[in-house]
């Protein structure tokens, strides 16, 4: 189906929204409680917009689509109401974005930008809530900075369902908890990282990236995880030639952009001093260096050699649950096509 954007035209599926059509052609709209992972909310107000042929402002987050439909995202209304949001937002915590971890990625800072607003005209009561919570090895929650979007209450709750975060308080006093007001390090929190990724401001963020890098200081390389052999899909964020945050990348299948806490913080063993950085062949009882060339061909002749002079079933083979699935895969097929052998497992087997 079609309808019209700012005059534009903009080609949509059925069941999409709004906000959806827009990004899908191009056109941002300020959002900030909307995720694709965690879906419609209509909580922040933000992405209001006027349809022609309706009453009043639309919530563009969970307006479906309808074809011929006439949208303006940039009326004065719109514009109006968007800042009144943003304003009352900044209002209530403590948005300083020169030295928040999020600065360059923050949601509410792209909004506030793009309304052209440079501090908050509305002043509410402090709201201390101590230094954060620093209680947790990998993920930190500063309650100061959160906006009550509820995106990191419904990736916990649905997406990963460890059902660990959720809303405490009422009004502008509304804070988000773990289990029943614990630290999060005394909580059942597995610390997967879910909640610092979904989250659009500096409020739950990665303890292992704070002070590492500002986020137009870092490019993007994508992965595998090595850990298992789901073959879950990582952004690496490099600064230079190093690891600063790992990511799930959110379009890569299978994970989606979700993580367990090894995929997403248990990277620092590719710097260890003792990792074997290259291949070694021991000759008289002392190792020395070879190239990938040189002991893949004395791996093949020591294969060989056994299953001439012993038979096939002289070799067997482990498969490790750390290798991709294709990996293991052609593991096989190289023990039983090669070598004719079924003598082949896997470690998760056993």
């Amino acid at each position: 189906m079609k309808l019209i954007i700012n005059g534009k035209e903009i080609v949509a599926q059925p069941g999409m929204t709004v906000l959806e059509a827009a990004k899908a052609g191009g056109i941002y709209i300020p959002s900030l409680c909307y995720h694709p992972r965690t879906g419609q909310a209509g909580k922040c107000r933000v992405c209001v917009v006027e349809v022609e042929g309706m009453r009043g402002l639309q919530v563009s987050c969970n307006l479906k689509v309808q074809d011929g439909m006439s949208v303006k995202t940039k009326t004065p209304q719109v514009l109006a109401a968007q800042k009144l949001v943003v304003d009352l937002l900044l209002a209530t915590g403590k948005h300083d974005c020169i030295a928040c971890e999020s600065n360059g990625k923050c949601e509410l800072q792209d909004a506030a930008y793009y309304l052209g607003i440079e501090r908050a005209p509305f002043k509410y009561d402090d709201i201390h809530y101590a230094e954060g919570d620093k209680s947790a090895p990998f993920v930190r929650l500063d309650k100061d900075k959160c906006i009550s979007c509820g995106r990191c209450v419904v990736a916990c709750n649905n997406q990963v369902v460890n059902e660990v975060l959720d809303f405490a308080q009422r009004g502008y006093r509304t804070e988000i908890v773990c289990d029943d007001d614990k630290p999060m390090g005394d909580s059942s929190c597995v610390q997967c990282g879910e909640c610092s990724q979904v989250c659009p401001v500096g409020a739950i963020v990665d303890v292992k990236s704070v002070g590492k890098a500002r986020s137009w200081e870092t490019k993007v390389v994508r992965t595998t995880c090595p850990y298992c052999g789901v073959g879950c899909q990582l952004d690496l964020h490099m600064k230079g030639d190093q690891i600063v945050q790992v990511t799930g990348t959110e379009e890569g299948s299978p994970n989606k952009g979700k993580l367990c806490v090894k995929g997403r913080y248990g990277y620092d063993f590719i710097y260890a001093e003792d990792r074997l950085t290259h291949p070694l062949i021991k000759e008289n009882g002392e190792f020395r260096k070879a190239s990938w060339d040189e002991a893949i061909n004395l791996v093949a002749s020591k294969f060989k050699e056994a299953i001439d002079k012993y038979g096939p079933d002289s070799v067997a083979g482990v498969s490790c649950a750390r290798s991709i699935n294709e990996d293991s895969y052609n593991m096989q097929k190289l023990f039983r096509g090669v070598f004719k052998t079924n003598n082949i497992d896997h470690c998760a087997r056993t």
